[in-house]
């Protein structure tokens, strides 16, 4: 079983997060940050993969302690549960409209972590929380899930679309990335011979 599972406490976030690579988009998140949960429901809805998400932070400041640290968490359960990577497909790439809005995601589980994020908002918030935090949840999962992400929103208007796009292109990209190549199961799928641990 593809599982991970994390407890992260600071003292600006207690955080706990399972989930199961090999599940079926079963979800039950809880983050104090309502429009953070719609995503993250998302996620897990259009990758296939079981995810539980606890969190409690310092939300009378803002979203940013919050939002990060679940990025991080999610992205080391990722990589927990990838372990040393052998058989996966480690690609994955999708397009996704919403509406007016379209999103491109290509998806590198490397072990090589970088972000290239082209997405532009209209407005400063989506409910209570701040746009400008949506890169760093995608930063924060690419750094620790060990993953080359790259994130362009190829145009759209509304900025509820936009992002829900980018969340559900990660999703389908992930469920990609991550599914066993049945004809390599037994190789990790690089020349290097490893993808897991210092490169």
């Amino acid at each position: 079983m593809r599982q991970g599972s994390i407890a992260r406490n600071t003292t600006e976030t207690s955080i706990k997060v399972t989930l199961d690579l090999d599940g079926t988009g079963r979800y039950s998140v809880k983050t104090g940050v309502g429009f953070l949960d719609h995503m993250l429901e998302q996620l897990s809805r259009h990758s296939l993969m079981d995810l539980e998400v606890e969190a409690s932070g310092d939300l009378h400041i803002d979203a940013h302690h919050t939002t990060e640290d679940v990025g991080i968490a999610i992205g080391q359960a990722v990589n927990q549960a990838l372990g040393d990577r052998k058989g996966i497909n480690r690609y994955g790439s999708a397009y996704v409209p919403m509406d007016e809005a379209l999103t491109r995601v290509a998806l590198d589980l490397s072990n090589r972590p970088y972000l290239i994020w082209k997405v532009k908002f209209g407005r400063d918030k989506l409910g209570t929380m701040d746009t400008e935090l949506f890169k760093e949840w995608f930063q924060a999962f690419a750094q620790a899930a060990g993953a080359t992400l790259h994130v362009e929103s190829l145009y759209g208007d509304n900025d509820h679309h936009i992002v829900e796009s980018c969340f559900k292109a990660l999703a389908r990209a992930l469920r990609e990335a991550v599914e066993i190549d049945p004809r390599k199961a037994d190789a990790v799928p690089s020349t290097k011979g490893t993808l897991g641990g210092t490169l």
